[in-house]
């Protein structure tokens, strides 16, 4: 029997002749995976076999480049380009491309590319020469990389009617290779100002050829590409076109006008793609409009799509962006706001989402925490791989996503109930053996429970349950035991001789003991107060810190509608890219939204100097004059410390060999390297 909770996202389609078992689309990654020479590997295959495998109708992988020499704008990213005559060339694209699609097959899922030209986004040092555009201008983006690397910006070249005909055959040349490799559909990237947004879109287009002026012209090049696309791989091929609904940027282009776009290109396409924001220009400004960080609402673009397809009912729309699971899915697809639904770091998160789903079994999805881990390996560059989805940077090695089985059966200890021994847990019960877990508290997820209590945090409260459910499935269906309320010792570890310790216990606060004051009543760590477990009343709160635990407690309670100023050490933007380091682009949207909305006051190159009972005493670290700040209430969010020294006692709890560090008790970091650290020493037991 099917699903009875889905059954909209379970419904099969056929579009030119061809079945889509269902309406979960996986967006467009890039792993950087490809070849140095842009081509398919075995390792970027087994990338995408996760996905394949877990359920999903088709599979986009990202940023394609129709001829590499000139489109380039990642460090490992495809080349779907062999010059005329170049057949050795042209059948090794194709070979390799067909190792994709065959393997996309194995699961009844359709592979296929993102291809896409990113105009004046590459940079003069990458290609040798200047980027082509719509028009001849220097972006604000370049404006910043030329400056950045102590060089006079380059304006892009204007492209003549012959290199627009050369490009828009390049696109149709793209996509005939998918097809002779074995794909029946692409996507072609119309939107985040890519070529083709950089032509229909007023803020890069400023020509006055039959190219550009009115809308009908600016869509010209668009319609081109797809006719060409559709004339090269026939009637039996599937286009889908990404768009941007509205840019964004002021002088950009506008749902308004989008909409008219879309009614201009309908007609030439299967599929609307409807995403929302630029790609990289301005400083990344409008990037959180396709690619929304955690303090963003869900279904964030959900809105354009529902109104594309209340415009135009007949055109297939596929919807996307911060869509986290298939609930959301089955309720957009149920209202008849899109006929498919996109989704990237979610399937990150579980690739093995949709599968889950169609066995009705939502509460085992693993949720994503949208902390983008993945996109800040992208531009390292590193293989992208998932926070919490250690299987995710382990493609390669582990055949079908399954955890070897030991081969001799050990008895375990994990002390710490957060995300890595949690983790922890469920490897080593995975591979056979006995499990015991030491947690000190009454509840399971360490440092996640605090860190799940701001009301913004939605995403970290769903990964708490599914970490306090993930323990209790592993004690029923493992035998695992869980001891809560219970501090582990030393004596305690060596009276139960086991084989294998995983020393899991996190991190402490850091409490600067030496400044006065620091231990009045008007101090509290900052996830205490939030949590309630010490009371945080009065108006005027001042938070010491401004790093993750700080900044967040700062905008919780801006939000409450409290007055905050926070005091921190570094400079603004020292401070700024530490906390993008660990809150990722949620620390863009802390500073460049909620800080100035809320009023929220920042003293960078400041340190507390000392706490009085209604107010705190601060030193400006530049000039040296000192100043004072009422208050009601101070928080510390001063960063932690990893417990070295209480791990360092289980040591020699059990043959040396096996006795593992993870997570902040070696050094204060991130979920990222706890889950990944346990996982990755536990197959190893």
């Amino acid at each position: 029997m099917g699903s009875k909770m889905f059954p909209h996202v379970f419904q099969p389609i056929r579009i030119r002749g061809i079945d889509f078992k269902n309406r979960i689309v996986l967006a467009p990654p890039s792993p950087n995976l490809a070849g140095t020479n842009g081509e398919v590997t075995p390792q970027l295959v087994n990338w995408m076999r996760m996905f394949a495998r877990g359920g999903v109708c088709t599979l986009y992988l990202g940023n394609s480049s129709i001829d590499i020499t000139e489109s380039k704008d990642e460090a490992f990213q495809l080349n779907l380009r062999a010059e005329p005559g170049d057949t050795v060339k042209f059948d090794s694209i194709v070979l390799n491309l067909a190792r994709y699609a065959d393997m996309c097959k194995e699961y009844d899922c359709h592979a296929s590319l993102e291809i896409n030209h990113n105009g004046e986004n590459t940079h003069f040092e990458t290609v040798g020469h200047a980027p082509y555009s719509a028009s001849s201008f220097i972006s604000a983006g370049e404006r910043a990389w030329a400056a950045a690397h102590g060089r006079d910006p380059i304006p892009s070249i204007e492209m003549t009617k012959e290199k627009i005909d050369e490009t828009v055959n390049k696109f149709g040349d793209a996509a005939a290779m998918m097809k002779r490799a074995g794909m029946d559909i692409c996507l072609v990237h119309g939107g985040h100002g890519n070529l083709i947004s950089q032509f229909t879109s007023p803020l890069y287009n400023h020509r006055t050829d039959e190219y550009g002026g009115s809308l009908e012209n600016r869509a010209r090049f668009a319609i081109e590409v797809c006719d060409n696309i559709r004339q090269k791989c026939g009637e039996d091929f599937v286009i889908e076109f990404r768009i941007s609904a509205d840019e964004i940027a002021e002088e950009g282009m506008h749902f308004d006008e989008t909409l008219e776009l879309i009614g201009m290109l309908k007609d030439h396409i299967d599929i609307i793609h409807v995403s929302a924001g630029l790609h990289s220009d301005f400083q990344m400004k409008y990037m959180r409009n396709w690619c929304q960080n955690f303090m963003m609402e869900r279904g964030f673009n959900v809105h354009y799509a529902a109104k594309v397809k209340e415009r135009y009912p007949d055109l297939l729309v596929t919807t996307v962006g911060s869509i986290q699971n298939l609930e959301l899915a089955e309720e957009i697809l149920a209202n008849g706001w899109a006929d498919f639904v996109a989704m990237c770091r979610g399937l990150m998160a579980d690739p093995d989402m949709p599968n889950k789903y169609s066995h009705d079994m939502p509460e085992e999805h693993r949720p994503c925490l949208r902390c983008d881990k993945c996109m800040g390996h992208l531009f390292v560059p590193k293989p992208i791989w998932c926070a919490i989805n250690p299987i995710s940077a382990m493609t390669d090695l582990l055949k079908d996503g399954e955890v070897p089985k030991a081969k001799v059966k050990k008895k375990c200890a994990v002390v710490g109930g957060g995300p890595g021994g949690v983790q922890a847990l469920m490897t080593l019960c995975e591979r056979g053996h006995d499990v015991t877990l030491y947690e000190k508290t009454g509840q399971i997820g360490g440092n996640v429970i605090d860190a799940a209590i701001p009301d913004f945090k939605v995403d970290m409260k769903d990964y708490c349950k599914w970490l306090q459910y993930q323990a209790d499935k592993y004690a029923k269906e493992y035998g695992a035991k869980i001891l809560l309320n219970t501090k582990a010792t030393k004596e305690m570890l060596d009276a139960e001789n086991y084989d294998a310790v995983i020393i899991a216990i996190g991190a402490d606060p850091v409490i600067p003991k030496s400044i006065p004051g620091i231990d009045k009543d008007i101090v509290a760590y900052a996830p205490d107060a939030e949590a309630g477990r010490v009371p945080c009343e009065g108006n005027n709160i001042v938070v010491i810190g401004a790093g993750s635990i700080g900044m967040e407690a700062a905008v919780d309670y801006a939000l409450q509608g409290r007055h905050v100023e926070v005091v921190e050490m570094m400079s603004y933007e020292e401070a700024f890219w530490k906390l993008r380091g660990s809150a990722g682009n949620s620390a863009r949207e802390m500073y460049e939204n909620i800080i100035p909305e809320k009023d929220v006051v920042l003293h960078n190159r400041t340190k507390l100097v000392e706490v009085k009972d209604h107010s705190v005493v601060c030193e400006n670290m530049d000039t040296g004059e000192q100043f004072e700040i009422n208050c009601d209430k101070v928080l510390l969010g001063m960063g932690q410390v990893a417990k070295t020294a209480e791990a360092d006692e289980f040591r020699h709890c059990a043959p040396e060999h096996d006795v593992h560090l993870i997570g902040d008790c070696v050094k204060a970091a991130t979920i990222s390297e706890a889950v990944n650290g346990a996982f990755q020493k536990c197959l190893h037991i």
